[in-house]
């Protein structure tokens, strides 16, 4: 195994990796920062979780001059929230080489924006339509760009931005460095890089590798009114440190909240019709533990690099195979362990199919969890809570009472009365979720718009399409 050592990086830059807790490269960062390094132009398959955000921004920090006047690195990024956390990234990988990094997205007041570029950062990361607002206003410049990274491609496809990427590029001199990072390379995205790179090197990552191997993923086939009580046993049982739940639609996330609310859990949506502030709120809560369960959509949770989520739920079965790639690496990031679970009703089972014919693996069918399987797992949670509390200072002051009580009951009888006060019954608070309709696969006429197409030969429809899939929604 090739270490950092090895690839030819400078002191600072190496401390910071140290620092950051990396310890070899993963297969995408291998396989990328050499030929980064060399100034080639590059299109990386790989999803969010691979590393791939450092086996762009490794090189790139490497390779800009810490005494740049101008902005020499550009980084576009569908979301404002992936905008943040890649900025967040390229400023740790920096700092012992002083490359700053600067994220610009819509939401955030312009004014301070302008008057955070005056300090000259050496890169920048933002999203297509503010990036656009600043050329408008002439507030950034482009002309001194020497490395560009197209990060989640594919996403900005789906989200409408690709003509706003190409007035973008128009911008930057043809003497420049292109990279490009992809989950699927779809023929538009092979056609922008034709337009716009010279002679890019591919780098795939293995299906195997793409759909994460440290995540256990399986389904469970069921009707649309048993979901809501199967996901709360799941979680009943599994106890998840953190988990997403996603849905297909902005309603079905806000009633499956609000629902599991009612039941007790610890939970927050999130979806496009957030405000910004609110967005933030969700998901700095959400990787500080304060919540445990985050119910999200598709395009709410993209570029979300949260660690140590154990468990992610696919509570409506994504509307095409490549969007069950971007779920479920949520979890099992970077050598951690996972798992992923789908509700499937049996008309969606083509769907599944789908699915499983593009990642090449057989997804593990699981049965409907049983009422005991429900208090077993009860019961171990209250196991390892009363484990727990034998090892905090506070369990001292009850030591007196715990021994005026064993002189009146024996210690096991005693132990397994506070394991039952512990365990959590079922809840049967009633609650009511709008059926959703299923997704269908349909076949399409293969001379069809590439945009109108599915995997394989197939359009995915829905008549409860998200409709937070819309520019406006992101980018200003």
């Amino acid at each position: 195994m090739v270490t950092f050592t090895e690839l030819g990086l400078g002191q600072p830059v190496l401390q910071a990796i140290t620092n950051m807790g990396f310890e070899e490269p993963t297969p995408i960062q291998m396989q990328t920062i050499p030929g980064a390094l060399a100034g080639r132009d590059l299109i990386g398959q790989a999803q969010t979780g691979t590393g791939k955000t450092a086996a762009y921004g490794i090189p790139m920090v490497e390779r800009i001059a810490v005494d740049a006047e101008q902005i020499k690195g550009i980084v576009v990024t569908p979301t404002r929230e992936l905008a943040v956390q890649v900025a967040e990234e390229l400023n740790r990988i920096g700092q012992f080489k002083g490359i700053r990094t600067l994220p610009i997205y819509g939401g955030q007041d312009i004014n301070r924006q302008i008057k955070a570029l005056k300090k000259r950062p050496q890169i920048i990361v933002g999203t297509p339509g503010r990036l656009l607002d600043h050329l408008r206003r002439r507030t950034i410049h482009l002309h001194d760009i020497e490395i560009v990274v197209l990060d989640e491609a594919d996403e900005m496809l789906n989200m409408g931005f690709i003509e706003d990427i190409e007035a973008i590029l128009r911008e930057i001199p043809g003497e420049r460095q292109t990279m490009l990072f992809s989950a699927t390379i779809p023929l538009p995205i092979q056609n922008l890089a034709q337009r716009f790179m010279q002679a890019p090197e591919t780098i795939r990552i293995s299906a195997r590798e793409v759909t994460v191997p440290n995540t256990e993923q399986s389904y469970i086939e069921l009707q649309e009114k048993q979901k809501f009580e199967v996901l709360c046993r799941l979680l009943d049982i599994q106890a998840p440190d953190l988990a997403i739940v996603f849905c297909r639609t902005k309603r079905r996330v806000d009633e499956l909240a609000g629902a599991l609310s009612k039941r007790g859990y610890s939970v927050e949506a999130i979806h496009g019709d957030l405000t910004q502030a609110k967005r933030e709120s969700v998901i700095r809560q959400f990787r500080e533990g304060a919540i445990e369960i985050l119910v999200a959509t598709d395009v709410a949770a993209r570029g979300l690099d949260i660690t140590g989520v154990t468990h992610v739920y696919n509570f409506d079965i994504p509307q095409d195979p490549e969007g069950y790639v971007h779920r479920i690496g949520r979890t099992g990031r970077i050598g951690r362990s996972g798992q992923a679970l789908t509700f499937v009703t049996p008309r969606e089972m083509g769907l599944l199919k789908s699915i499983e014919n593009m990642i090449r693996r057989k997804i593990v069918r699981q049965s409907v969890p049983t009422l005991t399987e429900f208090l077993k797992g009860q019961q171990r949670v209250a196991m390892e809570k009363l484990l727990q509390a034998t090892e905090t200072a506070e369990v001292e002051q009850y030591r007196g009472l715990a021994e005026d009580l064993l002189a009146e009951t024996d210690s096991v009888t005693l132990i397994a009365a506070a394991l039952k006060l512990l365990t959590r019954e079922q809840d049967a608070t009633p609650v009511q979720l709008i059926p959703e309709e299923p997704v269908r696969a349909k076949r399409f006429n293969r001379a069809g718009p590439p945009r109108e197409q599915g995997y394989k030969g197939y359009k995915i429809s829905s008549k409860n399409k998200d409709s937070n899939r819309k520019k406006q929604s992101w980018s200003k």
